[in-house]
């Protein structure tokens, strides 16, 4: 079985995405980032979701998102692309939005 933690961690370390950013990115501790990254059975959700932050394609490392990835280009309806056109596009525009709004307030 594959360690999954242990292959997001490859990723993100290759990646040259630092560990801080990407525990604020993700609204976590870096605590809980290096736990993650000893969670060996890592959630789908939490892999997608680091991938997406760090650009990172894992259905190529992971049996199981591999595998999910072929059913689901079947049925067109699996993508990593975020566009215009999803909620999730705007979330991310208005979360990074908020937090640059936050962080000019801490600077007066």
């Amino acid at each position: 079985m594959q360690h999954k933690g242990e292959i997001v961690e490859k990723a993100v370390r290759e990646s040259g995405y630092s560990i801080t950013k990407l525990a604020a990115r993700l609204g976590k501790s870096r605590r809980w980032v290096y736990d993650a990254f000893q969670n060996r059975n890592l959630s789908i959700d939490v892999i997608l979701e680091i991938g997406k932050v760090i650009f990172y394609d894992f259905s190529n490392d992971l049996l199981e998102l591999k595998r999910f990835k072929v059913n689901a280009q079947d049925s067109a309806q699996f993508t990593y692309q975020v566009d215009e056109t999803t909620a999730e596009y705007w979330k991310n525009k208005y979360l990074d939005l908020l937090e640059k709004y936050n962080r000019m307030l801490e600077g007066k």
